[in-house]
Order: C-alpha cells, then sequence, then structure tokens
C-alpha cells in the first residue's frame, strides 16, 4: 500500500517540496529540494493511507480532523498549498473517480427543498456568534471584502464592501424599499438603513442569525426602518425596488437556479435593480468537494457564471454589470484564518480540538481554492429594465 501511496506522491508532486513519513516512520521526499515551499506531513495508520487511495478529497480532511494526519513542524496551510498547487483532480485516479461520481450526483445533492435548506443553514450558521466574533470583522461580514488598493485592513475592506454595493444598488431615490436575501446577522441592511435611510427587509433560513440580527437592530435603534425575518426566498411577498443577496446564492442549489431568478423578477419594480454577490467558479460547471459538502457546507455549490447567465437569460432579465473579484476573497479569508488560529484555545475550550482542526482545514482549504482551483467572487447587478442603470460604470466609484 505504501508503494502504490509512494508512486502517487512521485507523479503528483511537481511543484514545492513534501516530506511524508509513512506509518512505519520512515520518510520519503517528493518534489523540488530547492523550492521556498516545504512542508512535512504524516501518516499515522495504515487504514489513512488506505483511504487516500480511494477518495483523498474526502479522506486528507477527515484524517487531519481525527488526528491520524500530522503536519510537522509546520501547519496543515502549508501542507495543503503545496497539495493544491499540484493538481490532484488530474494526476489521482481515485480523485479522479471520486470527481465523475460527485457529479454525477449533483442532481440528489442539491436538492435544496424548503425544509432541507434550512437544514443546511441551521448545519453552518447556527453555530454560536460567540466563535464568529472571534474571527470576523466588528460588523460579522461572513463574505468577500472588497480591496481597493490591497493593503487595506480586514474592517477597511469589509466597509468598502459594503459601500461598493450601496453604490451598485443606486439608493439615489427616496422611500426605496430594499430585500436582502440571506441577510446574515444584519450588517448590511443595518448599515444601508443607516447610511441611506432606506427601508430594509433581511431574511435568513438561521435561527441563531435572526435573534442577533434583530438584536443589533434595536440597540441601534433601527427597526422602524429594519425589520429581520425567519423566511425562505421562495416565501417572499410583496414588491421591492432594490434586492441584494450577498452570499446566498451558493446555497441555493443548481436545480433552483431559474426559479430563483423566477422569484426576483416576481417581487423586483419594473426598473428595479438587484445586486447578487456569490462565490463562483471561472472553469464552468462543477461539483462540490465532498469533505466541504459533508462538513461545511451541505448542499452548498459556487456556481459557474455559465450556469448563473443561463437561469438568468431564461427570465427574461439584464445583467447590467458583472464584476469578477478575483483574489479579493484570498486576501478577506487570510484576515479569518489568522484571526481564527490566534484564539486556538478559546476556539477549543468552546468546541475541542476536532472542532477546531476541521475548521482550520476549512479555511485554509477556502483561501488556497481562490489560487489553485479557479475560484473567484463575481457581483452581478440584474434589472427587468434596459435604462434602470446609467450607461456607463463611473457612477459605481465616484462616492
Amino acid at each position: 500500500m505504501m508503494k502504490l501511496m509512494d508512486s502517487i506522491f512521485k507523479h503528483l508532486i511537481k511543484k514545492g517540496y513534501l516530506e511524508v513519513i509513512y506509518p512505519d516512520k520512515h520518510s520519503k521526499f517528493y518534489g523540488h529540494a530547492q523550492s521556498k515551499h516545504y512542508a512535512c506531513v504524516e501518516l499515522l495508520t495504515l487504514e489513512i493511507c488506505k483511504r487516500l487511495l480511494m477518495n483523498p478529497g474526502l479522506a486528507f480532511g477527515e484524517g487531519y480532523m481525527s488526528g491520524e494526519i500530522r503536519p510537522v513542524n509546520c501547519s496543515i496551510y502549508d501542507v495543503l498549498n503545496i497539495l493544491m498547487s499540484n493538481d490532484l483532480s488530474h494526476d489521482h485516479i481515485g480523485e479522479k473517480i471520486a470527481s465523475i461520481w460527485r457529479y454525477s450526483k449533483r442532481f440528489w445533492s442539491q436538492l435544496n427543498r424548503i425544509q432541507q435548506s434550512q437544514k443546511n443553514v441551521a448545519h453552518h450558521y447556527d453555530l454560536r456568534k460567540n466563535l464568529y466574533e472571534l474571527f470576523l470583522d466588528q460588523d460579522l461580514q461572513y463574505s468577500c471584502a472588497y480591496f481597493k488598493n490591497g493593503n487595506e485592513n480586514l474592517a477597511e475592506a469589509q466597509k468598502a464592501k459594503k459601500i461598493h454595493i450601496a453604490n451598485k444598488l443606486l439608493l439615489n431615490k427616496p422611500n426605496l424599499k430594499i430585500l436582502d436575501i440571506g441577510c446574515g446577522w444584519g450588517g448590511m441592511a443595518l448599515f444601508l438603513a443607516r447610511e441611506y435611510d432606506v427601508e430594509v427587509t433581511g431574511i435568513t433560513l438561521s435561527q441563531e442569525q435572526l435573534q442577533v440580527a434583530r438584536n443589533r437592530a434595536k440597540e441601534e435603534k433601527l427597526q422602524d426602518k429594519v425589520q429581520f425575518y425567519l423566511t425562505d426566498y421562495r416565501l417572499v411577498k410583496g414588491s421591492f425596488d432594490r434586492i441584494v443577496s450577498i452570499g446566498m446564492f451558493e446555497h441555493v442549489g443548481i436545480h433552483y437556479y431559474t426559479d430563483f431568478f423566477k422569484e426576483i423578477k416576481n417581487i423586483l419594480m419594473p426598473d428595479g435593480v438587484m445586486l447578487l454577490h456569490s462565490i463562483g467558479r471561472s472553469d464552468g460547471p462543477g461539483s462540490t468537494n465532498a469533505w466541504i459538502n459533508k462538513y461545511i457546507f451541505p448542499g452548498g455549490y459556487s456556481p459557474s457564471l455559465s450556469e448563473t447567465f443561463a437561469a438568468i437569460e431564461k427570465n427574461g432579465l439584464w445583467v447590467t454589470d458583472c464584476e469578477i473579484l478575483r483574489l479579493h476573497y484570498a486576501k478577506t479569508i487570510h484576515f479569518w484564518l489568522g484571526n481564527f488560529k490566534n484564539h486556538q484555545q478559546d476556539i477549543i475550550a468552546m468546541y475541542d480540538e476536532k472542532f477546531y482542526r476541521m475548521f482550520e482545514f476549512y479555511l485554509s482549504a477556502a483561501e488556497l481554492s481562490f489560487y489553485y482551483h479557479n475560484h473567484m467572487n463575481f457581483q452581478l447587478q440584474i434589472s427587468p429594465s434596459l435604462t434602470a442603470v446609467p450607461l456607463t460604470r463611473n457612477y459605481m466609484f465616484e462616492k
């Protein structure tokens, strides 16, 4: 078995320099000794070697969580940096087969009906607010920030994101009614109400987020301008001048994209504007990593632009602007990971060491996916009207 592992690593590692310590305690080196990227990982059991041969995309994360995979004198980020910089999906037969299987069952894994969607959201977003306070910015923005210059701190970049999105929403009319789909802990909705004097309805499927958002609105005395509800986007009634959705579209499910934009068209005013902010993939339709789907975001999927545009087109909506944020999320998650690791003992005390390793693995892999796995963020400005927005994009940057 270890001979087979050795053969795969020899074939796989073309970038970086990786040392692997096998269960019998002998070491092997792979890649280029002159590389500036070096990491060492110990595989502690024959069982984890077997699972890595069969389904590495799932087994590696599980092995790190259980302690069967141990970085030596480095971090899991360092190990993943080498592994993900090499193309595992094309050079590992086990991962090839697993990838084909994941893609073939996309239909079932993303059947996000209303009840299932709430369960999926609760899995991740109903974790304790105290956890998120340890690594997010003070406003609890759990989505890609916007780095205008590249040297901003996390709070500055998250504020710039909110302003950038507000500019795209064209909040230049009085008495605008806004719907925030997937409002999180309420940061964006409260920001819009406070800074632009608009009326905002925020919806979420997370009980924890709902309570926090309502408490924040009460503390800021904004209850007359912002209302938060526990409901699905498919159940929203009424009409809105503007709709914003940040980091929620990844949870819709591929079978529901056309229905999602049908709902948008039904509740958006004829001259209304929507801003959709989502993680996406630049290499076409794919599938969600098995470990991420099982432990972090069940039912989640980062859509390609081709899948998204096709659903928009079917509903007769205009994409009035498209912006691709390539490395902004990598920079965002880098801040989150640093904050998370700085609170290691607090998080272990809050949960346990296995949970800490799970979340550390998630944040590390998420950051690196924007460098190596063709992930990015997109912002789509959408309207039923050809003339709802100005002829040029200048207005987005003037304020």
